[in-house]
């Protein structure tokens, strides 16, 4: 099941032949979950763009978070010249995009020449968890919550400062609080009200923990549709904030109080639209959904690169800090990894381990992965668990990304569901991100070595 795009083409016809749209926007998702592409003039987009697709540097799957040109990936390098992939846009994601004048943007997917599905895209590799999915007759229906911290800072003031000295757009903790998101409620406001424009719909927003930190939620949806939403989302935030002269991050753990989440939910239907994660009784978990959720315990810790993707993301895993250290799963209970919530259909897997650097599509793709493993081996129903997850006696999430990236590269199960080429790929992601870490001198090592030492 899918949603109606927002824009048809001939919508979007008309509205350039009125001079109400000059600029479209053709991106794709790349490894980092950012989105790569260009801005075509609408001539161009309709005489080439719509009927032979568009193009761009393999590199954009092949880069670290600089952009820079890394050894290690199969798909692509100097020696085989960087030559150019195909952007295939699709229709479905066609929308206006109000925070920029007179623009729309439409996503693509990423096809080698001769349209052959890019396998290390995310956005394929959810796609082809999907099909596995069907083919047991079920639709995956999801939403995420990406949580920001919001700076009275420019961009370029925080890059100019190396990000020292900034200032938070509240000076305390304003979670839930009515008054202390009124401080900033023109710019909330703003995206709000921008990404409705554009056809994703708003539940609310809301205030977090951290200082200056808050978090804007939508509605669910088809896993495809929710990611390409997200994407959409993350960028025009940030695109918001630097006309509104402001900066916000997504980052997983900025410092040392509450890290960004992005909670993940995630819910199976069958053909016919019915919820199964619930009985037939209309209360009881259902066999499917213990297969499911044991599959999700069984393999997080193989699929843990997916759910914190950088070297900060580990850094939100600490106690007592709503970001799980135990995996475990439990009736709405937040010191869990996995939370179960919602009643009736609305019954659903909340996955707390994602931060807010997360790419959602390699999210989804993981956790759908490892519910149908629990599904297809039937594997044994995992006890709920009740109490404070924190302190009990159960199995850790993985606490670095070396620890992660090794239980990732050496799975069978991974090698299994993604394939060889993919498991290399991402595990090379990690490895050039690592390597670079490793190679920096921090401000921690400076303050701690340049006297005392």
């Amino acid at each position: 099941m899918s949603e109606t795009p927002q824009l048809t083409l001939a919508e979007l016809k008309a509205l350039t032949d009125r001079g109400e749209i000059d600029t479209i926007i053709v991106a794709a998702c790349d490894m980092q979950g950012r989105l790569q592409g260009k801005r075509v003039m609408p001539k161009f987009f309709f005489e080439s763009v719509t009927s032979e697709a568009a193009e761009g540097c393999s590199y954009l799957l092949a880069t670290d978070i600089e952009c820079g040109t890394v050894p290690g990936y199969e798909l692509t390098s100097w020696d085989k010249g960087y030559g150019d992939f195909v952007f295939a846009p699709d229709l479905a994601t066609l929308r206006l995009a109000p925070w920029q004048d007179k623009t729309a943007i439409i996503l693509c997917d990423i096809e080698l020449h001769g349209h052959k599905p890019a396998d290390v895209s995310p956005r394929t590799m959810l796609k082809k968890q999907l099909d596995r999915l069907k083919s047991h007759g079920l639709t995956a229906w999801a939403a995420t919550e990406l949580e920001f911290i919001l700076f009275r800072n420019t961009y370029e003031d925080a890059w100019n400062k190396a990000y020292r000295g900034l200032t938070p757009a509240n000076q305390y903790n304003n979670d839930y609080s009515i008054l202390g998101t009124a401080r900033v409620e023109p710019i909330i406001r703003r995206i709000r009200n921008a990404m409705e424009a554009a056809g994703i719909q708003v539940e609310n927003s809301k205030g977090e923990c951290n200082l200056g930190q808050h978090e804007i939620n939508f509605r669910y949806g088809p896993a495809v549709s929710t990611c390409d939403k997200h994407v959409i989302y993350k960028e025009a935030a940030k695109e918001i904030a630097a006309q509104e002269n402001v900066a916000l991050t997504f980052m997983a753990k900025f410092n040392e109080r509450e890290g960004n989440s992005c909670h993940t939910h995630l819910s199976l239907r069958n053909e016919a639209g019915d919820a199964v994660f619930l009985d037939a009784d209309g209360h009881s978990p259902s066999k499917l959904f213990k297969q499911f959720m044991a599959g999700l315990l069984h393999r997080a810790p193989e699929i843990a690169l997916f759910f914190a993707p950088n070297i900060n993301s580990y850094k939100r895993f600490a106690l007592g800090s709503f970001a799980p250290t135990a995996l475990a799963w439990g009736m709405d209970n937040r010191t869990c990894a996995f939370r179960v919530l919602g009643h009736g259909k609305s019954i659903r897997v909340e996955n707390r381990l994602p931060g807010g650097d997360v790419n959602p599509y390699l999210v989804l793709a993981a956790m759908i992965a490892a519910g149908l493993d629990g599904i297809e081996s039937d594997l044994a129903p995992v006890p709920l668990f009740t109490g404070n997850a924190y302190t009990a006696n159960l199995p850790r999430v993985p606490s670095t990304m070396a620890e992660a990236a090794k239980l990732f590269s050496e799975s069978e199960f991974t090698h299994t569901v993604f394939g060889a080429d993919v498991v290399k790929h991402y595990t090379n992601m990690a490895k050039v991100e690592m390597d670079a870490f490793n190679a920096t001198v921090t401000d921690w090592e400076r303050f701690r070595s340049f006297e005392r030492m």
